[in-house]
């Protein structure tokens, strides 16, 4: 089941609810009961790190052959 990302339009809380797809625009229940107002967000994970374009457009296979032993271990030749 998919998290979805809420937030209070009154004070900027943000909770995290397990719902399947078809509940996530569903009203969400004010988890202290003070009556708040939630909205879904977009959320963002898993995003680091300079973009291809940033760093030179190529892989970094950080000194490894393509066959995953360390550089020059196996006997390839390098480029």
């Amino acid at each position: 089941m998919p998290q979805y990302e809420y937030v209070c339009e009154q004070d900027g809380e943000v909770i995290t609810l397990l719902r399947p797809m078809s509940a996530a625009d569903a009203p969400v229940e004010d988890p202290k009961g003070l009556g708040r107002v939630f909205r879904r967000r977009h959320s963002v994970f898993g995003v680091g790190g300079a973009s291809p374009a940033a760093s030179g457009g190529g892989m970094s296979l950080g000194g490894c052959c393509p066959c995953g032993k360390n550089a020059g271990s196996c006997g390839a030749s390098g480029n």
